[in-house]
């Protein structure tokens, strides 16, 4: 079965297209067209720009998607497409878009949500993986964790009640001079600071809940660089991105353990775009092996918001008949 998949819901124009079938998985082509140099001037996603860039892309990669993979729209099962959660126009670009091309063409149509794309990035790469599982999705906007109980029925057990941590990352790095995204460069920084030099607040919350707050470490980190800056010092970059890398990791690794003891799944798949940094990936794989649970884990290119992972979510909605007529819209919302 032949899938293009489109995604739009943030600052990644992507289209790709995917052979699904059972116990195949294949990439065919995976065109993502990046807005981080449009963004990078105001040092975060503008969504009227987004949506403008979408709008220019969209048409062109798509198109650059059929090409690379060797098929034609005639050749295509399934158009599907994340219509929610997002920033409402950019999402609406996408929707409208594969909307226009399903309807003229006469191919089926499934909408997707952003956050189950996620997850079903570890399909293409884990051909074995199969649900009942908790998974943890990781990104700008979230930082959830769901037990998935089938391919297309997720539950949320637990995640933030304010700011996500790919947010939490890029507030940071941006406020200590590097440039947007500042999650990359983080992850990088961290390695060459010492992760004891400064205290922070864990923002994981007390109790047996798998809930997190980022805003209070936030805020003690901004308080933090600003009190070193009126006595005349600009703090550690290096120590400051240990110090708080290992914070927000070690809450993650907490969460995640009570996550797992609490929904006894025998396996983790953690998602989305901070899935990329390579101490929370480490960190969690050491609790997998500790616990005897498996791992799993997109490679990074997957990480990010693509259209490969849309198309293989849409896979399954396809097969489960959850079909999308022209009345479809975009949702900011869950």
């Amino acid at each position: 079965m032949i899938i293009l998949g489109m995604e739009s819901s943030c600052d990644e124009t992507s289209a790709a297209v995917i052979r699904m079938e059972e116990g195949r998985r294949e990439i065919l082509s995976n065109i993502v067209a990046s807005q981080i140099e449009i963004h990078r001037l105001y040092g975060g996603v503008v969504p009227e720009i987004a949506s403008r860039a979408h709008i220019e892309a969209i048409s062109g990669i798509t198109y650059e998607a059929l090409e690379t993979a060797g098929v034609m729209l005639a050749d295509v099962d399934c158009v599907a497409v994340t219509s929610h959660p997002g920033l409402i126009g950019a999402l609406l670009v996408g929707v409208n878009f594969a909307k226009s091309l399903a309807f003229a063409h006469g191919i089926p149509l499934v909408a997707v949500n952003h956050v189950k794309a996620h997850v079903a990035a570890a399909y293409l790469e884990y051909p074995d993986l199969k649900p009942p599982f908790l998974a943890l999705v990781v990104s700008g906007g979230h930082t959830s964790y769901y037990r998935v109980d089938s391919y297309t029925e997720f539950c949320e057990i637990g995640g933030t009640r304010d700011d996500a941590a790919g947010e939490a990352f890029d507030k940071i790095g941006r406020v200590i001079g590097m440039p947007y995204p500042g999650g990359a460069e983080m992850d990088r920084l961290a390695y060459e600071g010492d992760p004891t030099a400064i205290k922070l607040p864990s923002p994981a919350l007390l109790g047996d809940t798998a809930e997190f707050s980022f805003s209070g470490l936030k805020t003690a980190a901004l308080n933090y660089i600003n009190g070193e800056r009126q006595k005349g010092r600009e703090p550690n970059a290096a120590d400051l991105a240990a110090s708080y890398t290992k914070t927000v990791v070690d809450a993650i690794r907490r969460k995640t353990e009570l996550a797992l003891s609490q929904s006894g799944a025998k396996t983790l798949v953690l998602a989305g775009g901070v899935a990329a940094n390579s101490h929370i990936r480490r960190e969690l794989e050491a609790l997998c092996r500790q616990r005897g649970a498996a791992f799993c884990t997109p490679s990074r290119s997957l990480c990010g918001d693509n259209g490969a992972m849309v198309a293989a979510a849409g896979y399954f909605e396809y097969q489960n008949g959850t079909f999308a007529d022209t009345s479809l819209n975009a949702s900011a919302c869950d």
